[in-house]
């Protein structure tokens, strides 16, 4: 584990410092539960008041506060805290280069220079596999596969045929890329295959997380944009595409041929129908069931998904609705008992 002082992590973030600069920093820690020696941040301001409390030595924020603990001023204080857990505490530490004897790779396929092959690996016909790329015990890629370079495969991870994966990207354990997607002709009560002849795209800097399906298209190809991240348990349909630097928080369901803006947020277990168009900068809640086509930064929310704050009131009156059943009666008995007086 290293250590830093304060002043040097603050140079290396384009931070300035409110208090000791020559303090020695060796880990991060949260507002709660950091000690002496480690460094906490703060970017969500209804967690203030912790910062009054905490025992950390130093805090990155993005203002002068009340705290005893030195300050980091940074413009974005999450941001910041990333850089300093690598500097602290170093990226994941991965394979060491080399192909492992109990790998299988076809004749016909280029391995990059400095690469990492692990065990029972299978790389298929025709695939070219970057340089610097670390690719764990258990993955298959197809024929024709083509990878960018220092890309990341953990293990069992499978990418089909003819699929294209760009520079470090990292997809991890258990996630398919390219199988056929759920497409069927159906012709007298039996369902009858359609095979996928396209191909699943990922752009550069994309991230997988684990146990993800993305389907190749049926004609056209499946795209996950650059700088996407993509959380667990994400399906994402035939002939979908997604744009860039958007986020799928784990378990969101994408029917295929969507069309999906960039830099949009899609909330867990969010499902959302074929063939519509979500645009840019567009926020999805948790649980929504998007059935509609939305327009640039809006945000929804609900099944059916409809615009947030007018959706939050709406489902607040649910809890309210056997009341209210009851007071429509009383006002609606009171109401025919003045008619027959009438």
């Amino acid at each position: 584990m290293k250590s830093k002082t304060l002043g040097e992590l603050a140079e290396a973030v384009g931070g300035n410092i409110s208090g000791d600069p020559r303090i020695r920093i060796h880990a991060v820690a949260t507002l709660e539960n950091a000690e002496e020696g480690e460094i906490t941040f703060l970017a969500n301001r209804k967690y203030k008041k912790l910062c009054e409390n905490t025992k950390a030595s130093a805090i990155i924020v993005r203002e002068k506060l009340k705290s005893s603990a030195s300050l980091l001023l940074a413009e974005d204080p999450y941001y910041a805290f990333s850089q300093i857990v690598a500097i602290l505490h170093g990226e994941q530490d991965h394979m060491q280069e080399g192909i492992s004897r109990r790998a299988s790779l076809a004749e016909t396929a280029a391995i990059g220079e400095n690469a990492a092959i692990g065990d029972f690996v299978s790389i298929g016909q025709n695939a070219h596999i970057g340089k610097r790329c670390r690719i764990y015990p258990g993955v298959y890629i197809g024929n024709e596969v083509r990878m960018g370079d220092d890309c990341v495969l953990f293990p069992n991870t499978v990418i089909y045929d003819r699929c294209i994966i760009g520079n470090r990207v990292r997809i991890h354990a258990n996630s398919t890329v390219g199988q056929d997607g759920f497409g069927y002709a159906s012709h007298k009560g039996i369902h009858h295959k359609i095979f996928h002849t396209g191909r699943v795209i990922i752009e550069d800097d994309a991230e997988l997380g684990a146990g993800c399906a993305i389907e190749r298209g049926a004609l056209d190809d499946t795209v996950i944009g650059r700088g996407c991240k993509v959380g667990d348990h994400v399906v994402i349909g035939h002939g979908t595409c997604i744009g860039p630097h958007c986020l799928l928080v784990p378990q969101v369901g994408i029917a295929g041929s969507v069309i999906m803006g960039h830099h949009c947020v899609v909330g867990g277990q969010v499902g959302i129908a074929g063939h519509l168009k979500i645009g840019n900068g567009v926020m999805i809640g948790a649980q929504s069931g998007v059935g509609d086509d939305i327009p640039d930064g809006a945000k929804i929310f609900g099944s059916p998904a409809f615009e947030a704050l007018q959706a939050k009131r709406a489902y607040s009156l649910i809890k309210k609705l056997p009341e209210m059943k009851k007071s429509i009666r009383k006002i609606e008995s009171l109401l025919a008992d003045k008619e027959k007086k009438e």
